[in-house]
């Protein structure tokens, strides 16, 4: 069993309940410099164990892994810290937001030998593990190409003071999701083209950057894919769409996993077709709390493969190497929607003095 740490008690909600119920952890230690938000989570948890200096956690020998849920340009700082504190890591996505900080992580992952993993939840939610399943499986075939898609109606963020400000990108916080997914059948993307652009409804609520973008990524060996999202009008009925879908086209089949509905299409090498649905036990597993903002069940899926992971001593994915890429593909992103052309995700790295062997499994 893993002595847990949590930095960060907004998102880190999830990550409680998870370790609670979890066989492979004991919650060791919980961290917010907002003393109210300690409180909150104490009360509801019934967990008394809390502090507002994440140095305390630091200092606590007996804390194995620190999970970190803290503002994106925090995240470098509390992984180097932690590291340095001889503490394996999870940290949310996306893993850092300025790629001159990689190259001392990469070096200190090294030093320490100390395990990182990118909490990219959406991996772990039920009917994208079973996609990931029968893909390895071999049921639909060699991989032609993917689609991946997030879009809600997220209107109600732009009530929120900080959504417009300047840093806050729906590339980051929104189209993360739908890059893991393809990096994560075709980690090597070499060169990214996309359009975006800021709806009326964003315009009218002053927000400064595109709440609505769709791109075509190209694989090293000539492979295609898509990645879309829009943020800020209504979506369509559950029954005919979701807010997160993935669709993979292979040789043999092809397969759709949705979210957050618990729905998953497959048409297999025998040309059999089928929907899959998981019923209100899996439901309450995954969301625990009011409406489906938090989703613990992924966490807890996580949480216990990273765990995993370091007694058998596999690497965890996505792991820092991964981590730094998919934070270059997205710069990458960013600088297609602002030069209206192709961008090369080398050009990125090297940037850093990065390279793409730096970065390979």
């Amino acid at each position: 069993m893993l002595n847990l740490g949590i930095l960060g008690l907004g998102e880190g909600r999830s990550t409680m309940s998870a370790a609670l119920q979890s066989e492979k952890y004991k919650l060791k230690l919980i961290c917010d410099r907002n003393i109210e938000m300690c409180h909150q989570r104490a009360q509801e948890f019934n967990f008394l164990k809390y502090t507002t200096k994440y140095q305390d956690m630091l200092n606590d020998a007996e804390i194995d892994v620190i999970a970190i849920y803290t503002p994106d340009h925090l995240h470098a700082q509390h992984v180097k810290q932690a590291l340095l504190a001889n503490k394996h890591v999870i940290c949310t996505k996306p893993f850092i937001d300025d790629l001159s900080d990689a190259q001392e992580l990469l070096d200190l992952v090294a030093k320490t030998g100390k395990r990182v993993f990118v909490g990219q939840s959406s991996r772990f939610f039920e009917p994208a593990k079973r996609q990931h399943q029968d893909f390895e499986a071999g049921l639909i075939g060699n991989l032609i190409t993917i689609e991946s898609e997030y879009s809600a109606d997220h209107r109600w963020f732009l009530e929120k003071p900080w959504a417009l400000e300047p840093s806050f990108k729906w590339l980051y916080g929104g189209l993360s999701h739908p890059v893991d997914f393809v990096r994560w059948y075709l980690p090597n993307i070499e060169e990214v083209m996309g359009y975006g652009f800021i709806s009326s409804n964003g315009k009218k609520a002053g927000l400064k950057n595109e709440d609505t973008m769709h791109f075509i990524f190209k694989a090293s060996d000539g492979r295609i894919a898509r990645v879309s999202g829009a943020y800020t009008g209504p979506t369509q009925p559950a029954q005919r769409d979701s807010g997160m879908s993935t669709i993979l086209r292979g040789t043999e089949g092809a397969s759709q996993a949705d979210y957050h509905e618990l729905r998953y299409a497959i048409t297999d090498n025998t040309g059999e077709e089928k929907i899959v649905y998981w019923g209100d036990k899996t439901m309450k597993y995954y969301f625990r709390f009011e409406g489906q903002s938090h989703h613990a069940g992924e966490y807890q899926n996580y949480l216990e493969y990273f765990a995993d992971c370091i007694e058998s001593g596999q690497t965890a994915y996505p792991d820092v190497k991964e981590g730094i890429g998919t934070v270059a593909l997205l710069q990458a992103m960013d600088r297609s929607l602002k030069s209206g052309k192709p961008e090369k995700v080398v050009d990125i790295l090297a940037e850093y003095n990065l390279s793409p062997g730096q970065l390979s499994a």
